[in-house]
């Protein structure tokens, strides 16, 4: 089984139609029609369908015309029509969400990472949580769509496999999505969690008028996912966006990664290396097996006026502001989001160093603006998004 094929012309209207609504809140058949382009007679049927399917419904406003015009009754999205389940695996945390069809959160619950744990195991037990988030929710099991997986790495996104992931290297060609749709029962589907982040960020209703957006999504690597008019860019094969392996020259004849200069891993590094040279810090540097535990205690000292860990932080950040602002010039972004757990604590001061070097460096500015912003919801932003892939998918397909 593929992990999504691509939608017919009908369908991607119908998504087009219940985006609108969604995004828009309470509008008209006639507003509709304006903002999607679709003939009259194409949203009068639509809307037919939807409505009888419970997708939609009539929320008993009008709106008028003028002093004779006749009132538009006013159409909304119906968010008990359906549910969906978001996970994000992640090496430290694995964060689970429900949500229902307009991607309000309606349950939320999260367990120990997958970084060291056996894939079946790990499988096993989130098959386990989400039967309880379920139960407790008090969703009817017929009403929930399926379930969205954000997933680190290179992935194969018709087999549902994680090719390669530098954070959860025993997951490597690991048939995942085949393995959590068979212990659960529900339909899943496979993505990248810079693209579900950015996906979240847009269900959520944060970057609705952004044509050309990009989530700088840093967990234990930096990736960007890509929205432009409203539509994922996903590349030949969905693996967009792979920020953290782009590389530069340091010195003579010597090259780096992003990821190698400005990720977690590399922060810990440095913090250790300046800590033998003598330096001091408040941040307790516990395991050096575990740089992402150390990372956040950079981050945290950071945020409490540490000279060593702000300096660690702020060049960090510079190193990727230089890439995104490459980014926002040769793709003319409008909107920039941050988000990912590695921004949970430092993330406003990734944003000022992101959003200066945006301000200073942007070609597009004599044009247009670039917004920069942390996500709503840093840590779970690709929970979130793979619950609205899953959604969007589901929505696409007529009832039966």
């Amino acid at each position: 089984m593929s992990n999504v094929l691509p939608p017919s012309p009908a369908q991607s209207s119908r998504v087009l139609v219940l985006d609108r609504v969604r995004a828009e809140g309470p509008v008209s058949r006639v507003e509709l029609a304006g903002h999607t382009g679709l003939t009259q007679a194409s949203i009068s049927n639509l809307v037919k369908t939807l409505l009888a399917e419970g997708l939609l419904v009539e929320t008993g406003e009008r709106t008028y015309t003028g002093a004779k015009g006749k009132p538009r009754v006013l159409l909304g999205l119906n968010p008990q029509a359906r549910y969906s389940i978001g996970v994000q695996l992640g090496a430290d945390w694995i964060v689970m969400v429900l949500t229902d069809a307009a991607g309000t959160v309606m349950a939320r619950t999260r367990m120990r990472g997958a970084r060291s744990t056996a894939p079946v195991r790990v499988v096993s037990a989130v098959a386990t949580q989400i039967e309880a988030l379920l139960a407790l929710s008090g969703v009817d099991r017929q009403l929930v769509a399926g379930i969205g997986l954000a997933v680190p790495g290179i992935i194969d996104l018709q087999t549902g496999a994680i090719l390669s992931s530098a954070s959860l290297p025993l997951w490597e060609l690991f048939a995942v999505r085949e393995a959590l749709q068979k212990a659960t029962g529900l339909l899943t589907l496979v993505d990248n969690v810079a693209t579900a982040a950015v996906m979240g960020d847009y269900w959520s209703g944060a970057i609705p008028e952004a044509s050309a957006h990009c989530t700088l999504y840093m967990g234990a690597s930096i990736n960007t996912g890509l929205l432009i008019d409203g539509t994922v860019y996903r590349g030949a094969s969905s693996n967009t966006g792979l920020l953290g392996r782009a590389s530069f020259e340091r010195a003579a004849g010597e090259r780096a990664t992003v990821e190698e200069v400005a990720g977690p891993r590399a922060v810990a590094a440095r913090a250790r290396q300046e800590l033998a040279a003598g330096r001091q810090t408040i941040a307790v540097l516990d395991d050096p097996a575990n740089p992402f535990a150390d990372f956040a205690a950079i981050a945290s000292a950071a945020v409490h006026g540490d000279s060593l860990a702000l300096e660690l932080i702020e060049e960090s950040a510079q190193h990727i502001a230089t890439v995104v602002v490459a980014m926002v010039n040769i793709l003319d972004l409008d909107s920039v989001t941050l988000a990912g757990p590695s921004l949970s604590t430092a993330g406003s001061l990734y944003l000022t160093q992101i959003r200066d070097r945006i301000s200073a460096e942007a070609l597009s500015a004599p044009k247009h603006d670039v917004t920069v912003r942390l996500s709503a919801q840093v840590t779970d932003a690709a929970s979130v998004g793979a619950a609205a892939l899953m959604l969007q998918h589901s929505l696409a397909k007529p009832a039966g």
